[in-house]
């Protein structure tokens, strides 16, 4: 029982670092990357859709990203996908492309994107914490329950508490190299 527990924490912390590196994806250094667009939805054929479900998203070059819909007809609606996400971007109509340049990151904007990256990382400790949390309320049910014993208690106590730290430790590290990057001109 208690070795499930373990394997269940882990999974559930290795999910929330994951999700803190996802999230940091999206904030982007002033380099194009399809990435940046990952979060936009668009609303085309009468509900709500990503926008790599409606046109494919390349990088031409390092300033520059390059939306193709799949259908001409969705063109204006992808543009205002891009537009309504909040991201900081501009998105040109080319044709049958939207052309999508990345603007040259301000210092003010950095420090914004680094408090940003900041709080990205506390939501990450914080499902850090939660799966410790949970993992030791198992263990003590496990305690009572199952009968057991103190002293594996303790030891199984000790290695969620590391695997606890070893986690944060490595969204910390994310975060601080997230940061130099964003900061770096």
């Amino acid at each position: 029982m208690p070795k499930e527990i373990l394997k269940s924490m882990h999974a559930d912390m290795k999910k929330a670092v994951d999700h803190t590196l996802h999230e940091f994806s999206s904030l982007h250094t002033g380099k194009a990357t399809p990435a940046m667009l990952d979060g936009v939805r668009v609303n085309a054929y009468g509900s709500t859709v990503t926008l790599k479900e409606v046109a494919a998203v390349t990088t031409p070059d390092a300033r520059t990203i390059m939306v193709q819909p799949w259908d001409k007809s969705v063109l204006k609606d992808v543009e205002k996908g891009i537009q309504e996400a909040n991201l900081g971007l501009n998105p040109i109509i080319d044709g049958g492309i939207l052309r999508v340049p990345v603007p040259e990151l301000t210092g003010q904007r950095r420090q914004e994107l680094a408090k940003t990256a900041g709080s990205m990382a506390e939501d990450g400790r914080v499902r850090v914490r939660q799966g410790r949390r949970d993992a030791l309320s198992l263990l003590k049910t496990a305690k009572n329950d199952d009968g057991l014993p103190e002293d594996d208690f303790k030891r199984y106590e000790k290695e969620v508490q590391k695997a606890h730290d070893d986690y944060i430790a490595e969204i910390n590290q994310h975060l601080a190299h997230k940061e130099a990057d964003l900061k770096k001109v």
